[in-house]
């Protein structure tokens, strides 16, 4: 971990060489899911709630999710552009350092200026927290930060799933997308809004509704959902990550080096 975060704070010093456009690209991923909130809020001014769910409601839920997709894209950044590493061959020099390629790839890039959409979903956080009438427990706080940190987990989990690919082809990458960007439009209201088969795909398969929307009914002490096991469900994103970073190392083992 200390060789990640001197990758860290090198990169950091050559971005903000240019702090101008920095503030720029800042401002621009702050705008970016402000639009859509924007439209989810005239959605909820015109019909009231979605299915049982009123706006503060699902405010918190868009807010988790662009927290959790904010912070993989900005310090796991480097699986997600990987591809590129192979087609250039300079993933050849990664396996050539006495280092793990796990911490390697996830330092070989940072995009820093992500973080204006943290701020923003954080605004959006303590909103939406202010307006919900809700008794905040200890229980209920660690279920709330869970959410945040456990989906970063699933979501880093799929950027290398993404990169493992690479190692057998990087044509369709884009396909890949359905469960990032997808994922991350999906899960930003309550997966119950949804067909059963879909829910139970993005429960079981990819657990995106153990980071938000189970935990949420637990936070919001919906019927059926007052059982303490509710607020721990995020934790399966661990269980996710596991055969993710398996299908890296089968990838790793089956590469062949381009000769560079």
């Amino acid at each position: 971990m200390k060789l990640y975060f001197k990758y860290m704070l090198i990169i950091l010093k050559s971005q903000m060489q240019y702090r101008g456009s920095f503030l720029l690209l800042l401002v621009g991923q702050c705008l970016t899911p402000f639009t859509t909130l924007a439209g989810v809020y005239f959605m909820f001014e015109r019909f009231g709630q979605l299915k049982g769910w009123d706006f503060y409601e699902v405010a918190l839920c868009f807010a988790v999710t662009q927290m959790a997709f904010s912070l993989s894209e900005t310090f796991a950044r480097g699986f997600d552009t990987f591809s590129s590493l192979v087609v250039s061959g300079d993933f050849d020099r990664l396996l050539v350092r006495p280092r793990g390629t796990v911490v390697q790839v996830l330092g070989s890039r940072f995009e820093f200026a992500r973080l204006g959409r943290l701020l923003l979903s954080l605004a959006l956080l303590v909103w939406s927290v202010m307006h919900i009438d809700v008794a905040w427990t200890g229980l209920r706080i660690m279920a709330l930060v869970l959410m945040l940190l456990c989906g970063t987990v699933i979501y880093t989990g799929i950027f290398i799933l993404a990169a493992s690919i690479s190692f057998w082809t990087v044509q369709g990458l884009e396909i890949v997308n359905i469960f990032t960007d997808g994922g991350r439009e999906m899960t930003q209201y309550p997966l119950n809004i949804y067909h059963r088969w879909i829910k139970r795909f993005f429960t079981f398969i990819i657990p995106f509704g153990c980071i938000n929307y189970l935990p949420l009914l637990y936070i919001l002490g919906r019927e059926g959902a007052d059982h303490a096991l509710y607020a721990l469900t995020p934790l399966s994103g661990f269980l996710f990550l596991a055969p993710c970073l398996l299908v890296w190392r089968i990838g790793v083992r089956h590469y062949r080096s381009t000769g560079s």
